[in-house]
C-alpha cells in the first residue's frame, strides 16, 4: 500500500490546480469525441458517399485544421490563451451540430472544413497554457497525465459511439458538441489567463513577419516538425484506411470500435508508468524506437484479416504511440521560445493537420493503385526512415534546447566586485537560489 501511495504521489502530486482543470476539460471533451472516430463509416454508410468522397471530406477537415492551428497559435500569443480557447471550443460545438445536420456533399465538406478550423485552433492555445502553468521539472508527468486522460476518454468514446450510432448518427454529433461546450465552461469559470506579461512578444516578434522569420529560420525546429509529419502520416491511417480495411474483411463498425478502443485501454493502463520508464534516457533514442514500433504495428496490418489480428496490430503501434507522446511534448516545449510559444505550438500542430489532410488521400491512392498490402508495408518503411532521422537529428535538437533554457531565465544583476549595502546583502541572503520561471 505504501508503494502504491508513493507511486500516486510521484505521478500526480505537486501539480498546480490550473493543470487539473485543464486535465478535467480534456477528459470530458474526449469522452464525447465520437465524430472523428466514426466519420469515415458515417460518410460511407449513412450518407452513402464513395470512399473517394469520404477521403475528400476527411482531408478538408485536415485543411481546416491547418488554418486553425496557424491562426490559433498567433491568437494565443497576441490575444491570449483563454479567449482563444473559448472562441475555438464554442465555434467547434456550433460547427459540430452543423456537420451533423448537413446532407449534400458540398455542405458536409464545408462543415468539415470549418469544424477542423475551430477544433484545431484550440490545440496551440491549450498546449501553450499547459506549458505556462506547469514548471519544467513536472512537464513530463503533466503531459503524460494529460495524454492518459485523452486516451481514457478516447477508449470510452470508441466503444460508446459504436452503440450510439445504432440509435442514430446524429446523436454522435450532439454529444460531441455538448462535451465541447462543457469544456469551454470549465475553462471560462476556473482557469485564468496564463500568458505572462513578461513573456509578451517584443515589437519585432509581435509582428507576423518577424515571428514568421524566426520560425522559418529555426531549422532544428522545422526538422522536428517534418519528422512529426512523417510519423503522423503513418499514425492517422487508423482513422482513414484502417476502418475501410476492416470493412473489406467483413467486420462491422461495432467491431472496429471495439478494436480501436484497445488503443485507449492500453494507454490508460500503461501510460502512467511510461515517464518512469523513459526518464533519464535519450529522447532521440526513445523517439526513434517509437517510430520503429509504430511502423511495425501498422505494417503487420497487411497480414490481418480477423478481429483479434487487427487488435494485435493496434496494441503494437499503441506501444510506439505511448513512447512518442511524452517525449514529443516535452521536447516541443523546450524548443519553443517563451515569447513565441503559441506560434511554435501552432506550427507544430500544423504538422498534424497537414497529415490529417494528406494521410487519407495518400492512403486511398496507394491502396487503390498498389493494393492494401503495399499500403501497410509502406507505413512500416516510413516508420523505419523516421527512426533513422531521429537518431541523426537528435543531438542538434538537444543543443538547441540547451541554448534556450538560459534565455528563458531572468538574469539577476550581480555585483561581485562592489561591497554591497546592508539592505542589498540582506536581500541577497534571502533570495531563492534559482528564480521561479515558467519558460523552459
Amino acid at each position: 500500500m505504501r508503494t502504491v501511495r508513493g507511486w500516486l504521489r510521484d505521478t500526480t502530486g505537486g501539480l498546480p490546480r490550473a493543470f487539473w482543470y485543464l486535465w478535467t476539460g480534456t477528459l470530458i471533451n474526449r469522452l464525447g469525441s465520437f465524430v472523428l472516430v466514426f466519420l469515415a463509416i458515417y460518410l460511407t454508410q449513412a450518407r452513402h458517399f464513395s470512399a473517394a468522397q469520404a477521403g475528400l471530406v476527411i482531408g478538408l477537415w485536415g485543411v481546416g485544421g491547418a488554418v486553425g492551428t496557424t491562426v490559433g497559435g498567433t491568437l494565443a500569443d497576441r490575444w491570449g490563451r483563454r479567449p482563444t480557447l473559448l472562441t475555438a471550443h464554442l465555434g467547434a460545438a456550433t460547427m459540430m451540430l452543423g456537420l451533423g445536420l448537413a446532407r449534400p456533399l458540398w455542405t458536409v465538406a464545408l462543415g468539415a472544413l470549418l469544424l477542423g478550423m475551430f477544433a484545431e485552433a484550440a490545440r496551440p492555445a491549450f498546449g501553450a497554457m499547459m506549458i505556462d502553468v506547469v514548471p519544467e521539472k513536472d512537464r513530463l508527468r503533466a503531459f503524460s497525465l494529460n495524454y492518459w486522460a485523452i486516451n481514457l476518454g478516447f477508449a470510452c468514446a470508441a466503444v460508446l459511439a459504436g452503440f450510439a450510432a445504432q440509435a442514430g448518427y446524429l446523436l454522435l454529433f450532439v454529444v460531441d458538441a455538448a462535451t465541447t461546450v462543457i469544456t469551454a465552461l470549465i475553462i471560462f469559470t476556473r482557469v485564468k489567463e496564463t500568458r505572462s506579461p513578461a513573456a509578451a512578444p517584443s515589437v519585432k516578434d509581435a509582428a507576423p513577419a518577424g515571428a514568421l522569420r524566426t520560425i522559418l529560420t529555426d531549422r532544428v525546429f522545422l526538422g522536428f516538425v517534418a519528422l512529426n509529419l512523417l510519423a503522423a502520416l503513418v499514425f492517422l491511417q487508423h482513422i482513414s484506411m484502417l476502418p475501410i480495411a476492416m470493412g473489406d474483411s467483413g467486420l462491422s463498425p461495432a467491431t472496429y470500435g471495439s478494436v480501436i478502443a484497445l488503443n485507449g485501454v492500453l494507454i490508460v493502463i500503461g501510460q502512467l508508468f511510461v515517464p518512469r520508464l523513459i526518464r533519464g534516457r535519450s529522447r532521440s533514442h526513445v523517439l526513434a524506437l517509437a517510430a520503429l514500433v509504430t511502423g511495425v504495428g501498422f505494417g503487420l496490418t497487411a497480414f490481418a484479416g480477423t478481429a483479434w489480428l487487427y487488435g494485435l496490430t493496434v496494441l503494437i503501434w499503441t506501444v510506439g504511440e505511448m513512447l512518442n507522446s511524452p517525449s514529443n511534448a516535452t521536447l516541443i516545449a523546450e524548443l519553443s521560445p517563451a515569447a513565441l510559444r503559441g506560434r511554435y505550438q501552432g506550427v507544430f500542430s500544423l504538422s498534424w493537420q497537414l497529415a490529417g489532410a494528406s494521410a487519407p488521400v495518400l492512403g486511398g491512392l496507394v491502396r487503390e493503385h498498389a493494393g492494401n498490402t503495399q499500403l501497410w508495408l509502406g507505413c512500416a518503411a516510413l516508420g523505419a526512415v523516421t527512426a533513422i532521422a531521429h537518431l541523426v537529428s537528435g543531438p542538434a535538437r538537444e543543443r538547441r534546447a540547451a541554448q534556450l533554457r538560459p534565455a528563458a531565465t531572468p538574469v539577476r544583476p550581480v555585483t561581485v566586485l562592489a561591497t554591497p549595502a546592508p539592505e542589498a546583502a540582506e536581500a541577497a541572503a534571502t533570495a531563492p537560489a534559482e528564480p521561479v520561471r515558467v519558460a523552459p
